[in-house]
């Protein structure tokens, strides 16, 4: 996966030091505020200490039981030699330059570090990156579960069993939109761990994961299931919160519940600072065992598609429409001779519900869209203008996660200046100066020829909209349930929310290709 603001991928980090301090006290029982004292058992022998009611007095039977499935994944993959020398924040490894080409050289097998020999016709080596992860064996015959992350730009793939043997490995599929890959090795009867599909431990339940953290190999550390369902910025997985410490180096490790079952695969972390919190996350058993089978299979993994650009419709965004309290997502953008468009989706509707299911996120959308196959026709629920109505779309099938950035990338706005009305003299509705989007403004703006509107030419900005990031240049498109083509239009959507007794209207901003909805405060 990709980072998502302080969710970083996991990984190790080369030479990091290990702090001793968190050793201190060791072999002494320092008491815990407000924390029950263990319990105290005489026997005929000497005494012993029990834990409370429901903590379990050890994880060594558990960690005994899973550890020998579980591996150490380290990669060799060549890197740009612009990158050389740069640590990157939220990158899934820290970048060790080896064959650097100013000379100083690491060979393969930790070498002298004597310089290259630099005869003639001699070709420089590609500087690699080295970096590491975790994986667990999920068959007797070689299969291994890991992350997407750790594996992707693979040159060669190194496998450590917990009995230190190395083994190379090669890749067998990738997912990129779960980040979910198999590699196998050879050889057989590997011990190995099963998914645990059915029988989820509550929030508050124990858990143990094992895996590679900062490249030490066979690490155990427990906690508890903090929360099921959260949405971390990823598209197909709601994950599981674990407050086990988990780092970089984890990525692809297993989580287990007190019976040994693999309930999650540890992915990502919560860290301000790139380092464990205390907060990480796991992608479910059930959804990692069907991908997994399917990658096995040889099968491709393909999702629906729906070509429109969503997102979440707000508690604001609900108000200003008149209907609170309601949940959905919002139809910012159609692709052009798309699934959504040929079935009559509009730009501005609600979907709240997919095939019956309610939808209340737009992450929660997409992934009902994804679960149908080419050909399926997905009935959309959908809230128009306030009213209900129902939309069916013949899915597509999803393009790749590039093709869809490139999709993302398209052209932007041209440089500021005049569009042919001065900020002085447009109407101002909203703390926006409006002006028309002539010809000379869309060349300007770099708009499509599809795109009708007003351009702002200046903002208020002590206004709502100068506050929700709204810029000269943009083109607003749509304000509450009309599109705009003067600034009249705003104007009589505005009064008609006041009279209706409305703190916002809900308003369509144009920007470098894309569409975004936004509620703007109608006084203020």
């Amino acid at each position: 996966m990709t980072s998502k603001k302080t969710g970083y991928l996991l990984g190790a980090v080369a030479g990091a030091g290990i702090v001793t301090a968190a050793m201190a006290g060791a072999g002494m029982r320092l008491p815990a505020a407000n924390a029950q004292e263990p319990h105290l058992i005489r026997t005929s022998g000497a005494p012993i200490f029990a834990p409370p009611p429901g903590a379990p007095l050890s994880f060594a039977d558990i960690f005994e039981q899973v550890s020998p499935a579980v591996v150490s994944i380290n990669v060799t993959s060549k890197i740009d030699p612009a990158q050389l020398r740069r640590q990157i924040p939220g990158l899934p490894f820290d970048i060790v330059p080896r064959g650097a080409p100013n000379g100083d050289d690491d060979d393969d097998n930790g070498g002298s570090g004597s310089p290259p020999a630099k005869g003639k016709g001699s070709q420089p080596r590609l500087p690699t990156q080295q970096s590491a992860g975790s994986g667990f064996f999920i068959s007797p015959d070689g299969y291994i579960v890991t992350n997407n992350h750790v594996v992707e730009n693979a040159d060669t793939i190194k496998v450590v069993l917990k009995d230190e043997r190395e083994l190379d490995a090669v890749v067998v599929g990738r997912d990129e939109g779960t980040d979910l890959a198999v590699i196998k090795v050879k050889g057989g009867n590997f011990p190995y761990v099963n998914f645990e599909n059915s029988a989820k431990p509550r929030v508050g339940d124990w858990v143990i994961t094992v895996g590679n953290p900062f490249g030490l190999g066979g690490t155990a550390t427990a906690g508890i299931i903090s929360a099921y369902g959260r949405d971390i910025g990823e598209t197909f997985v709601d994950y599981i919160q674990i407050d086990a410490p988990i780092n970089r180096g984890n990525s692809g490790g297993p989580t287990f519940d007190v019976y040994g079952r693999v309930i999650g695969v540890n992915t990502a972390i919560f860290s301000p600072s790139g380092g464990s919190v205390g907060i990480g996350f796991a992608i479910p058993a059930d959804v990692a065992d069907s991908i997994t089978k399917q990658l096995i299979s040889g099968g491709k993994i393909t999702r629906g598609y729906i070509g429109a650009s969503i997102q979440n419709y707000t508690a604001e965004m609900a108000e200003a429409q008149g209907v609170p309290g309601q949940k959905g997502a919002i139809v910012a953008d159609l692709v052009q001779g798309g699934p959504s468009q040929r079935a009559g989706l509009l730009p501005g509707d609600v979907v709240v519900a997919v095939n019956g299911v309610n939808v209340k996120t737009s992450s929660e959308l997409t992934r009902e869209v994804a679960k149908a196959k080419a050909g399926d026709v997905l009935r959309l629920q959908v809230l128009r203008d306030g009213k209900p109505r129902q939309v069916d779309v013949r899915s597509g099938v999803r393009p790749t996660e590039q093709q869809l950035a490139a999709n993302d990338n398209r052209s932007g706005r041209g440089g500021a200046g005049s569009d042919g009305a001065s900020g002085a003299q447009a109407p101002v509705v909203l703390g926006l100066s409006l002006s028309p989007l002539d010809e000379a403004a869309r060349r300007r703006i770099g708009a499509e020829a599809a795109v009708r509107g007003l351009v702002i030419s200046k903002v208020d900005q002590s206004s709502d909209a100068a506050q929700k990031g709204i810029q000269a240049n943009d083109i607003l498109v749509r304000a509450g349930d009309r599109d705009v083509n003067a600034a009249s239009d705003v104007s009589a959507v505005v009064e008609g929310a006041k009279k209706a007794g409305r703190q916002s209207v809900l308003v369509g901003i144009y920007r470098g290709g894309r569409t975004i909805f936004l509620p703007l405060k109608v006084s203020g």
